[in-house]
């Protein structure tokens, strides 16, 4: 079981991860405008994807990104709810194992465990 100041640390590294998310989420907003990468990027027909490669390419990684920093975001906001219901640090998958806290350092939002994971 994890004690008061381990979780405590890694609920500090979960909020710092989730800060710095959330900025680099908004930066490709600003860069954008504003504008939702996924419905321009859904918009473009073959025509607009062959008149504009760079912008199609430059739309393509955005939503890359974006996709890989939601999902981040998503399992962050999972650990930190797991916090609250007492869940943190178990294993999704194999009953309830515990989560060794080397792998929760490493990787504060593991929902699993290295065993599970693999």
């Amino acid at each position: 079981m994890l004690t008061i100041e381990q979780l405590s640390e890694l609920k500090e590294k979960l909020l710092t991860e989730k800060k710095s998310t959330e900025t680099e989420l908004e930066k490709i907003a600003e860069k954008r405008g504003g504008e939702d990468v996924r419905a321009k990027f859904e918009l473009m027909d073959e025509r607009d994807e062959e008149a504009n490669a760079d912008e199609v390419e430059e739309y393509a990684s955005d939503l890359a990104v974006t996709e890989a920093l939601e999902k981040k975001l998503k399992e962050i906001n999972s650990a930190l709810e797991k916090m609250e219901t007492g869940t943190y640090g178990k294993c999704e998958n194999c009953t309830g194992e515990k989560i060794p806290v080397e792998r929760l350092r490493a990787y504060p939002a593991a929902a699993t465990c290295i065993k599970c994971q693999n």
